[in-house]
């Protein structure tokens, strides 16, 4: 199989999901042949040397700017490759703005059958996560990209967000929709909200993203803080959940993680006098380990149209119980009053209303976390992952 994204090494989630599809389908068995952009911190692998240039989205030149569209090195070094390897199926994961949709009439050429897990909203949203300067929008109902320009919704810029509706006009004229065999959505609010604008209709399943629970130790002691982990935007709902834990003394909140709204997060902190409220700044392995599972609860209070967030897997992993928005796929992780509690995005009072909870019911907080690990090994789980991964192989195999 052809694992394909535009790079072979972690510089966001959806590498890390490439890579970990590529274990877990070599640990049973198949062989995983992968293809991604050149970068000299890639995994090594005998199969870069098929990887072509990627491209620079912020190039100056010309032809940076033309290759951002449409890649001919990608689509001839994807060519040589299938000629050699001749896959029985390629599995694409983000492949645009590196490969671009090049590469798809390719497969086409060389008979190889297609799926493709879709990581994000660009099928519907030309910025590719249906915000607009900060806010969820739909504006341009999935196909009517050009609705993008007057809002400015590229990070304010007329002349990011012209690039971004000329990309995403392209990309369907080359072939998103028609070259895909099968669309894998990551969760079912993913799925409906792409079928409701006619998109992927009846080639399209849900298989949720996975955690290893056998992996992580699970925390057995109530824990003494709330723990917030994660990227430090306004769209992941921080301020709110500033204004929240700050009426919450008895809860100590504990911030990890690292983004442009950390200076003014800590300074609306001082300004509360919330001396509860630490930031740790960017932590990751045994140190993040550690602060989840010692951890009286974990919260997603995200804003925006979340799909299935691996923080919110790893914290059931845990036995830690959450605190989610009521919002995208959060739901479909979060099981209300039984592994934690929903609240209505950006709503300051149910927030904390419900750290409020959890501080003052210890035992019961446990009893969720508990049951979350009990979820994502039944629900969550790699075995289940696989099984689903080849139910959907086995329909275009």
């Amino acid at each position: 199989m052809l694992n394909v994204g535009h790079h072979y090494r972690v510089a966001g989630g959806s590498d890390r999901y490439m890579l970990v599809l590529e274990a877990l389908l070599e640990e049973r068995g198949h062989e995983v042949i992968p293809f991604a952009a050149a970068h000299p911190d890639n995994q090594p692998t005998p199969w870069a040397r098929f990887f072509p240039t990627g491209v620079d989205p912020e190039g100056r030149r010309p032809s940076d700017f033309a290759r951002f569209f449409y890649s001919r090195e990608a689509a001839q070094a994807l060519a040589s490759l299938l000629k050699e390897a001749r896959p029985d199926l390629a599995h694409l994961h983000i492949y645009y703005g590196h490969l671009t949709t090049s590469i798809l009439a390719e497969f086409r050429k060389a008979g190889v059958p297609v799926v493709q897990t879709l990581h994000d909203y660009k099928l519907a949203c030309p910025v590719y996560s249906f915000l607009s300067n900060g806010t969820p929008c739909e504006a341009c109902g999935g196909h009517q990209f050009w609705k993008a320009l007057p809002r400015r919704c590229n990070r304010g810029s007329l002349a990011r967000t012209v690039a971004s509706v000329a990309e995403a006009y392209i990309a369907r004229a080359t072939g998103d929709l028609r070259h895909i065999d099968h669309f894998i959505t990551v969760c079912d609010f993913q799925r409906s909200k792409l079928l409701s604008y006619g998109l992927g209709t009846g080639k399209m399943s849900t298989v949720h993203n996975f955690v290893d629970a056998a992996a992580f130790t699970p925390g057995t002691a109530p824990g003494d803080y709330a723990l917030y982990f994660g990227r430090l935007e306004a769209l992941k709902g921080v301020h709110t959940l500033i204004e929240a834990a700050a009426r919450v003394p008895e809860l100590p909140l504990l911030v990890v993680g690292d983004g442009k709204e950390r200076a003014a997060l800590e300074a609306r902190v001082a300004e509360l006098g919330a001396d509860h409220i630490r930031f740790l700044g960017f932590q990751r392995g045994a140190r993040l380990h550690d602060l989840i599972r010692e951890s009286r609860v974990c919260l997603q209070p995200s804003e925006c149209y979340e799909l299935c967030p691996m923080s919110t897997l790893e914290a059931m992993a845990f036995a830690r119980p959450l605190i989610g928005s009521d919002i995208g796929g959060i739901p479909e992780l979060v099981a209300e009053g039984q592994t934690g509690l929903l609240v209505p995005p950006g709503d300051t009072d149910a927030l904390s209303a419900a750290i409020r909870w959890m501080a003052a019911h210890p035992g019961e907080a446990q009893r969720m976390g508990r049951a979350g690990r009990a979820r994502a090994e039944r629900e969550f789980g790699p075995d289940r992952h696989y099984a689903r991964l080849r139910e959907v192989y086995a329909g275009l195999l």
